[in-house]
Formats: C-alpha cells, sequence, structure tokens
C-alpha cells in the first residue's frame, strides 16, 4: 500500500506503526506469543472462538476495553504525528481506531483493509470511512453489519505489483534463483512465521515417480529452518531452503505448482503470480474460511493429509486440463491491481478532508 500510494502521489508521506506496542504489555504478549502457541498446539481451541465470535452479535466486552485503553495510549503518538488518515491491515488496530474516533477526533479518516477472502466481526465497526474487501459477500457481510455501501471497496487483497509480471522470463528467473530448467519446480511455503508442516511436504514430494526439484520458503522461523535445512539433505530430488525472502514474487514466477496454507496473502501474491496452488492444513479460523473460498471458485486443489500430497502436485503437473481449468479460474479471481484501487479511494478521502477543511478555515 506505500508503494501505491507513493505511485499515487509521490507527496503522500506514510509511517508504519504497530499497535500492539500501545496495547497492555501483558495484552501485547499473549496476542503474539498465545496466538502462534495455540494454532500449533491446540487448533480446535482457537477455532472454536473464532466461531463464537464470529457468530456473536455485539463486540465482546474484553476486546472493547482494550481498544479503548489502546486508543489512549496512542493519543500522544496519533496528536503528534498529525495523520491526515489511518490506514489498518489487521482487524485490531481497525477497532482501536474506531475507538479513537470515538473518543477523540471523529473526523480523523480511517480506512480498514481486510486481507483474508472473509470478513470477521472484530473488523466491522459503523464510523470507519472505507473498507477494502476482496470478495461480494464481504460486502454482503458488512452492509448486514451497518457498514454503508458508499464505504465499501471491492478491490481485491492488495500485493506487491510485481507478483502480477514477471521480471524476467521462467529460464532467467530459474538461472537467478539456481532452479534446474529441465524439470518442474515445486515451491513450498509455510507462511512469514514458519507454521506450515513443510517437512511433511518435503517427505511427500518423495514419492513422485517423475523428476521433479523444489524450493521451499520457510520464513523467521529460524529453529524450523534448521530442521528443514537438516531435512533437505535426505531428499531424493534437488531442494533449496531459504529463511525469509523479499523476492517471493520470482519464486512464484519460477515454480509450477504452490504448496502451502492458504494465507490471505500469499493466496492472493498466488493467484496475481497465477500459480496453482495445492492447500495444505488451514488453520481454524480464516484459513480454513480462505479454502473454502478457493475450492468453491475451482481455484486450488485440497487435501486432506500428507499422504494426498504427491498425488495432488502430480495432478497439476501432469493434466494438461486441470491446469486450463486451474488457470481460468485463477484468471478471474486475480486482482493484481487491488493496492492502486484501495489507493485511489484513500486519494479521494484525502481530497475530502482538504475540503472541508479548507471550507472551516473561511469560516464556510
Amino acid at each position: 500500500m506505500r508503494a501505491a500510494l507513493a505511485q499515487r502521489d509521490p507527496t503522500i508521506e506514510t509511517q508504519t506503526v504497530d499497535s500492539y506496542q500501545y496495547a497492555a504489555s501483558i495484552f501485547a504478549k499473549v496476542v503474539a506469543d498465545g496466538y502462534i502457541g495455540m494454532v500449533k498446539t491446540v487448533p480446535q481451541v482457537y477455532g472454536y472462538f473464532y466461531d463464537r465470535v464470529e457468530r456473536a452479535t455485539h463486540v465482546p466486552t474484553m476486546r472493547r476495553l482494550v481498544s479503548r485503553y489502546t486508543a489512549g495510549n496512542l493519543r500522544k503518538f496519533v496528536e503528534s504525528y498529525a495523520p491526515d488518515l489511518v490506514v489498518c491491515t489487521h482487524a485490531f488496530p481497525c477497532g482501536v481506531m474506531s475507538e479513537y474516533k470515538r473518543q477523540f477526533n471523529p473526523t480523523l479518516p480511517v480506512v480498514g483493509i481486510v486481507t483474508d477472502f472473509v470478513v470477521h466481526p472484530f473488523w466491522i465497526y459503523t464510523n470507519v470511512d472505507a473498507y477494502a474487501v476482496a470478495t461480494p459477500q464481504m460486502r454482503a457481510t458488512l452492509l448486514a453489519r451497518g457498514v454503508r455501501d458508499d464505504r465499501i471497496v471491492l478491490s481485491g487483497i492488495p500485493v506487491d505489483p510485481r507478483f502480477g509480471v514477471p521480471r524476467l522470463p521462467v529460464d532467467a528467473l530459474r538461472e537467478q534463483l539456481g532452479l534446474p530448467r529441465d524439470r518442474p519446480v515445486v515451491l513450498m511455503m509455510g507462511g512469514g512465521v514458519g507454521i506450515g508442516p513443510l517437512e511433511e511436504m518435503m517427505r511427500a514430494l518423495s514419492s513422485i515417480e517423475a523428476p521433479i526439484a523444489a524450493a521451499v520458503i520457510v520464513g523467521r522461523n529460524r529453529a524450523l529452518e534448521r530442521r528443514v535445512t537438516a531435512a533437505a539433505e535426505r531428499t531424493a530430488y534437488p531442494l533449496r531452503v531459504h529463511g525469509f525472502v523479499e523476492n517471493v514474487f520470482d519464486y512464484m514466477h519460477a515454480s509450477d505448482v504452490l504448496v502451502s496454507k492458504p494465507g490471505g496473502l500469499t493466496s492472493s501474491e498466488a493467484l496475481s503470480a497465477r500459480i496453482p496452488m495445492v492447500l495444505v492444513k488451514p488453520l481454524p479460523g480464516q484459513e480454513e474460511r480462505n479454502t473454502r473460498f478457493l475450492l468453491s471458485r475451482e481455484a486450488a486443489l485440497p487435501v486432506r493429509g500428507a499422504e494426498e500430497i504427491a498425488s495432488a502436485v502430480t495432478r497439476v503437473l501432469t493434466s494438461e486440463s486441470l491446469r486450463a481449468q486451474l488457470g481460468r479460474q485463477i484468471e478471474a479471481l486475480r486482482k493484481p491491481d487491488a493496492a492502486r484501487c484501495i489507493a485511489e479511494r484513500i486519494a479521494t478521502l484525502l481530497d475530502r478532508r482538504d475540503a472541508i477543511e479548507a471550507v472551516a478555515a473561511t469560516g464556510g
């Protein structure tokens, strides 16, 4: 979004803020450590709470109190920085800024950008000035919860525009990335914090009879990276292991199929890059909803366990008709210009704010 805004108007200045730094320290720790720990060890518990809150018709008291507390802590920073508009790419800051507007500054424009294919109630507040969403179903959910139609932008999920257009031809990309050019390449990803079952994916691919190569992007999980690197020495196919990389788009454009969990951003990046997806072990909650959406549109293949990964990957690599079908559905869903679309709405809100301030300054 920062890049899209800079391209739209080079005079726009942006600053990224971690809203959890302004929350109560115990709450921030619970979110940072507890969420990751819960989805790793007892994902069903997380799924239970997600479903329960999703069906609720009001914001839970604890959530409201945390947002109110954090809004108070943010007040000094926001007033000193004096932003013309605030963009929230997570449900927590969206709730905090809704509370901030209620308490301190009702005229400050706030935009929420939902980065999954479902909108959870934790996102939804009627005093947020615009929501960017990926699907008509999400738009309908917002309308049903009282958000005005003119505040909803059906944009898609914003990703780096480099996912939309390959930087180089496939052979040149593979040469740069150290990937072979004489066989299909499977890309495996576990998300930014490396939660996915990467070792299971690697073992599963060993049963594919045809020659393949693979690349694994582990993310910021150093312990997992060490385990995956050690396991890579025992695979029967060429395999390159990487931690966190800045050029995921190059790996997607250089590969033939992606095996990954269905995070909203990863899925949107894959759609933009036109790479077929095999979806593995979605987390309860938003990833399960993302999976349902992609499967309902026939834009990805599901696997119910590690034993199905090899057959799903083999189908993608060997069936021209399947690749063509997936390609058509991917083409219908991909939104590589989502960030630009949202930047246009942000620019409109900024222009409107400037006009209101100009009228106020003249006493109108």
